[in-house]
């Protein structure tokens, strides 16, 4: 450790870490825009400039290195002119249609503004003009409102590893942008909504359902049905205050029977019907010799990665189709025939963390004859802003259960929110359906945490199951790549787009850092360790719905409507 001197204030930093990263450890709070914790700093927004003794310039602490006996002021008059002076040129060519952008409120443009007290526009000039891309079904890209941050460009490229987007042009006439400036629906983004997580303004937002859902639930001749994926619950509450990590399912059902849903159910329920379709796959795979590793299909973002990427592993990927789209389908089937409602009069919502549902949810492959399983997806932040339109108040409302038969879940299903989630469930029912007993241990310590790659083995039976999960889509190239090398053999993957699984999605609230997604996780393994029914084939309901209507994992009703097939994409390419 090193000493520095900071505001007339004496702190320790650590020797080689850069001035902002100290400054931060020890409570001072300087701005910046283009900074991304754990990542190469760039230096590019200028905002986070300090005065250091013995420099001419202004130096940017985010990529500037400590020394010992190093004197810096923080807010000197120079630097906060500095700093007032750059986010003035920003809003020179930014649209001042703030009231109307779905970040007011919520921007870290606007929040500079208010924190430097600018309050008139000092320079004008032309405005650079560009066309909105709404091309892409999940995204879409502004970038008038871009500030040229180069956040996105960088965790497409570093975290992703997919480079849909990028910086071109040149000068003044700069902007980010796909290959040859065309829309995102046929460049090689997989939807997952990354970039909008880390975009400080509204240049990057997802596509709205919010009136297509109002609408129908105002339309007397639509039977509006709701479902809400397994780590909404935890992250929901954040919107309206609620510290991070708050299970909010029970009041959330009662948000939603007060917006005008006929049914509300939960999508873990559908996880349980996942994890019995894939488990009953992978020991099939593994006792006749199939197609290994087998790839998980759960995430939309992933499986288009794969058709994108990595073709030659479509035969690896599971033909499940996601836990959406599998409750989905037996909504507009079996509850329709139970209930003696036209599927077509079926209006069916899922309330998801990721933005790439709205693009799996319009997938071809999730057509059955010729209607959609899922007709609109709402992310925890559109959901969020349909109960403020109401006038709702969470805090208020007494928590209800779900519907049946779709409420009742196993904390398999619900677990399914947080990576390694999926291979854990999977893994307690493989382990029944080859031994008909149930494990000694249901909690899989080894696939739990935020590391974006975790390999272990389990022992079934005297089979051995190798297993790596996976986080992010860098990770998944690298463990890819080294399946393809041939240096382990792998039976099972499971990967999640987003790093750290759904509760760190692109639908969730903004700017989380990884102390709430370390916090939205331990709220899923705690309902895990406190419910008795923690398997999927211990779930009752699940069991029902097999002996009435589908008959059996992979049977020949459950492979018509739970499982998919998927296939080379040319959109990248």
């Amino acid at each position: 450790m090193i000493q520095i001197e900071a505001n007339n204030r004496t702190i320790d930093a650590k020797e080689g870490e850069t001035i902002l990263s100290a400054l931060k450890r020890a409570g001072i709070s300087v701005p910046t825009l283009c900074h991304m914790e754990g990542m190469t700093p760039t230096g590019a927004c200028r905002i986070c400039v300090v005065e250091v003794e013995g420099q001419n310039s202004l130096i940017p602490s985010c990529a500037y290195p400590v020394s010992a006996g190093m004197k810096i002021r923080t807010h000197s008059e120079r630097a906060l002119r500095a700093r007032k002076t750059v986010v003035e040129l920003l809003l020179a060519n930014h649209p001042d249609d703030c009231l109307y952008c779905i970040r007011n409120g919520n921007c870290q443009l606007q929040s500079l503004a208010e924190e430097f007290g600018i309050r008139q526009r000092r320079y004008v000039g032309n405005k650079n003009q560009f066309n909105l891309d709404v091309s892409s079904p999940s995204i879409v890209r502004d970038p008038e409102k871009c500030i040229l941050c180069g956040k996105c460009v960088r965790v497409c490229e570093e975290v992703q590893g997919v480079s849909a987007i990028d910086f071109i042009g040149r000068g003044c006439r700069t902007q980010i942008g796909t290959a040859f400036n065309q829309g995102l629906n046929v460049s090689s983004c997989v939807n997952c909504g990354q970039c909008i997580m880390v975009c400080p303004t509204g240049a990057l937002r997802e596509q709205s359902s919010v009136k297509d859902v109002i609408d129908a639930l105002q339309d007397p001749d639509k039977y509006v049905v709701v479902q809400h994926a397994p780590s909404v619950s935890v992250t929901l509450g954040e919107e309206f205050g609620i510290r991070p990590g708050v299970d909010v399912a029970g009041i959330m059902t009662a948000a939603l029977r007060r917006l005008g849903f006929e049914r509300v159910f939960d999508t873990a329920f559908g996880a349980d019907l996942t994890v019995m379709e894939e488990a009953s796959e992978l020991v099939d795979r593994i006792k006749n010799q199939g197609t290994l590793p087998m790839l998980t299909s759960c995430s939309p973002g992933w499986v288009k990665f794969v058709e994108q990427f990595y073709p030659e592993f479509l035969a690896n990927l599971s033909t499940c189709k996601s836990p959406q789209q599998m409750l989905a389908a037996v909504i507009k089937s079996y509850f329709a025939e139970r209930e003696g409602l036209n599927p077509e009069k079926i209006f069916s919502v899922s309330i998801m963390p990721c933005v790439a549902k709205k693009f799996e949810a319009e997938r071809p492959e999730m057509l059955r004859e010729g209607l959609p399983d899922i007709d609109a997806v709402l992310t925890t932040r559109e959901l969020a802003r349909i109960i403020k339109m109401r006038g709702l108040d969470p805090k208020s409302l007494e928590p209800e259960p779900p519907d049946t038969p779709f409420g009742m879940r196993s904390t398999a299903g619900k677990i399914f929110g947080a990576s390694g989630g999926v291979a854990e469930a999977a893994i307690r029912t493989a382990h029944y359906l080859l031994t008909g007993t149930e494990a000694q241990e249901l909690k899989v310590q080894a696939a739990r945490g935020l590391e974006g790659i975790k390999e272990f083995s389990v022992s079934v039976n005297g089979v051995e199951i190798n297993v790596a999960v996976v986080s992010g889509l860098s990770n998944a190239r690298r463990v890819l790549d080294a399946v393809k090398q041939g240096r382990k053999q792998l039976h099972f993957i499971e990967v999640m787009t987003c790093p750290g699984g759904c509760i760190a999605g692109g639908g969730q609230p903004y700017q989380a850092d990884l102390t709430q997604i370390r916090s939205r996780m331990r709220a899923l393994h705690k309902i895990d360790s406190v419910e008795h029914n923690r398997t999927a084939h211990g779930n009752e309901y699940i069991a029902r719905l097999y002996k009435e209507f589908l008959g059996v994992p992979l049977g020949e009703k459950s492979h018509h409507l739970l499982h998919t097939h998927y296939h080379k994409r040319s959109d990248a390419l």
